[in-house]
């Protein structure tokens, strides 16, 4: 076991693990990003697929998917809704022709832009007893715990 390992806590139970305390935190995320997009009858996970085909436009389903951290089969009834309502099109891919694109429509824009302030004020009440410093070390040291678990970066 190294020096720097956690090992130790895991199985006291006097201790909350870090695992406990991350899905605790999860949850608290969660209900607070519900309550935000809620107004615009999203839930976190649309926000969530919202927010991913903003940083990568023309993904696929199942890699929308992988990136928001759901199945395939529950991405396909998500975007089912949000094209319902016009928050993302769908377009088949002009190289790989039974492949479809996935991307935000101008609706879906409109709603990022609108909720930008209202998430950012989530993340700054939640750090706001933090430093910079703490926060950016906080920020590099979750990159490092989703790397250790999953294998790849944060998209």
């Amino acid at each position: 076991m190294s020096e720097r390992s956690a090992a130790p806590l895991l199985g006291d139970a006097r201790h909350s693990t870090v695992l406990y305390l991350v899905k605790q935190v999860e949850l608290a995320i969660r209900a607070q990003i519900d309550e935000v997009v809620g107004g615009y009858g999203l839930t976190a996970l649309q926000y969530t697929s919202l927010t991913v085909l903003a940083r990568h436009p023309g993904i696929t389903s199942t890699q929308l998917a992988r990136n928001s951290f759901v199945r395939i089969q529950t991405m396909a009834q998500h975007l089912a809704s949000l094209e319902e309502r016009h928050l993302i099109r769908r377009v088949r891919d002009p190289q790989m022709k039974r492949q479809v694109l996935v991307f935000l429509s101008e609706q879906g824009l409109k709603i990022l832009d609108d909720l930008a302030e209202p998430i950012a004020d989530i993340e700054r009440r939640m750090l706001a007893d933090f430093s910079a410093a703490d926060a950016k070390r906080l920020r590099e040291q979750l990159g490092a715990i989703r790397m250790a678990l999953s294998g790849s970066a944060a998209h």
